[in-house]
């Protein structure tokens, strides 16, 4: 746990208003000594979501040819994601693009080979634990593309609640401590503020490459999300 801390000196009522500024109250400050403390609060959950991007790249001499077997894949793709219990809602298209392949050689102008296609779609599992066996049945169908996993906690407010608690109980041990070392005692709080907030996901994912054949299943480990929040809280020391 982190913080910091920042004392005021004790405050005194402001003056009377000028004539100018007769419209306005005069503020009163607190009686006493206002201090400020930057705590953070943290808790754990295991992730509940893996989101996998996962496509076809082909190729072929013409556009139509690259695009042609490119969709044939891609069908077979989709068809299996929905065989495996995929919610349509949970697949999404992430990316369609189509370019020109070319040879160089010094001296001449780039000539085009072929051309190259590719069709990639966002997928979030929700069942982490199938994940893997369901990446092995896509690349048996065509996919030759797979990114991932981004691991996050689909529902995750109950998890931050629990981090601000934490978070409000670091702060008010750190201002009893600086409390006492001052000789003064903790009054209550004035206010408080959340400045960041982290809801556990994950970094960003790394690229894995599919192989014709496979010995194993492919595995996918959830383990364990930090949810963090930081709290700037205001105290008032008599």
């Amino acid at each position: 746990m982190r913080s910091s801390f920042l004392f005021f000196a004790p405050a005194l009522m402001l003056g009377a208003a000028t004539a100018a500024s007769a419209q306005t109250a005069p503020m009163i400050a607190p009686d006493g000594t206002l201090l400020d403390i930057a705590a953070e609060g943290h808790t754990t959950r295991v992730p509940d979501v893996a989101t996998i991007r996962a496509g076809v790249t082909t190729q072929g001499q013409t556009a139509a040819a690259a695009l042609a077997e490119n969709a044939g894949r891609m069908t077979r793709v989709l068809a299996a994601l929905k065989k495996a219990g995929v919610a349509p809602r949970d697949i999404r298209t992430a990316n369609v693009s189509l370019s020109p392949q070319y040879r160089y050689a010094d001296g001449q102008a780039p000539v085009v080979t072929g051309y190259q296609a590719s069709n990639s779609v966002s997928v979030r599992f929700r069942d982490i634990a199938k994940s893997g066996a369901i990446l092995d049945v896509l690349v048996g169908e065509g996919a030759n593309q797979i990114d991932g996993p981004s691991l996050t906690i689909d529902q995750p407010e109950a998890a931050l609640d629990q981090a601000r608690i934490s978070a409000v109980k670091v702060a008010r041990t750190r201002a009893e401590l600086y409390a006492k070392a001052a000789g003064l005692t903790v009054s209550r709080i004035v206010s408080i503020a959340e400045s960041g907030s982290s809801d556990g996901g994950s970094p960003p994912p790394m690229v894995f490459m599919s192989r014709a054949k496979a010995a194993d299943s492919t595995q996918i480990a959830a383990g364990e999300a930090e949810v963090s929040v930081t709290l700037t809280v205001r105290f008032l020391l008599k």
